[in-house]
């Protein structure tokens, strides 16, 4: 079953990517992992394709990250980590063409993957920002990472580390900088397709390499601590039983900020 839709409207060179597993609440199991690695490769040869927007269906959640109750095998050596997301976004399969991210309902945890290889994200009033890893006995690294270069560090901070505690809401999400425009409930989607509508209606060339020279000035910083998450993780995280029992037994209180 296909949990990647794509749509392509070749009269403005704009393609909808979405992520559709809302009874999952469009979380990413490898499957879908490797069906968006597909799909953002594919992109690159479409030479009609000049912008994309990356939503999830669904009104609850744009993507909660991992698919807790999918398996994820990993290598028995500690040199080696099989992180399906780190695959997932479009920077990671050579996608230079610019992506904006419509969200709507929660993004969280693994969402960031995403939205950290996006290069700005539109919100409508239900969006929620969070990231629940320290709360179940996880450290946050890549997704800690890829925030950085989008938000204050205090900011990033207090998200990554008060975990489920906190959500970020829309309008607190704009004000750090982390969303670039809040619309009316709804209307995410149709506003990220009016902006990559614009960006796609301008000379490609030179649209990539905007793309591709704002992603430069971050990336051998990201490149440094992607390299150090591997350890962070084998060191801090508590093992996966015990992970599981923490969220099992969580709770639905939270502030919103």
């Amino acid at each position: 079953m296909n949990t990647v839709r794509l749509e392509v409207e070749k009269d403005t060179g704009v393609a909808v990517v979405t992520l559709d597993r809302p009874g999952r609440l469009n979380a990413i199991d490898p499957e879908t992992a490797a069906e968006l690695g597909a799909v953002w490769r594919g992109l690159r040869f479409e030479d009609s394709v000049r912008a994309v927007v990356l939503t999830g269906a669904g009104e609850r959640a744009f993507c909660t990250g991992v698919d807790r109750d999918a398996a994820v095998p990993q290598p028995s050596s500690p040199y080696m980590q099989d992180d399906p997301l780190l695959g997932a976004g479009p920077k990671a399969n050579d996608l230079w063409k610019p992506v904006v991210a419509a969200v709507r309902g929660m993004a969280c945890g693994g969402a960031f993957y995403l939205l950290g290889e996006s290069e700005f994200v539109v919100a409508d009033p239900t969006a929620v920002f969070f990231d629940p890893h320290t709360t179940y006995g996880m450290v946050s690294a890549y997704e800690s990472v890829l925030m950085a270069h989008r938000m204050p560090y205090g900011e990033v901070a207090r998200m990554m580390l008060m975990g489920s505690a906190e959500r970020i809401s829309a309008r607190r999400a704009h004000d750090i900088g982390l969303v670039s425009e809040v619309t009316e409930v709804g209307g995410a989607l149709a506003a990220a397709v009016r902006c990559a509508t614009v960006i796609a209606s301008h000379p490609p060339a030179g649209v990539q390499g905007t793309v591709r020279a704002l992603w430069a000035a971050k990336e051998a910083a990201r490149a440094q601590a992607f390299a150090q998450a591997p350890h962070l993780i084998a060191l801090g995280n508590l093992p996966a039983e015990r992970q599981a029992e923490l969220f099992a037994g969580r709770r639905g209180d939270f502030r919103l900020r």
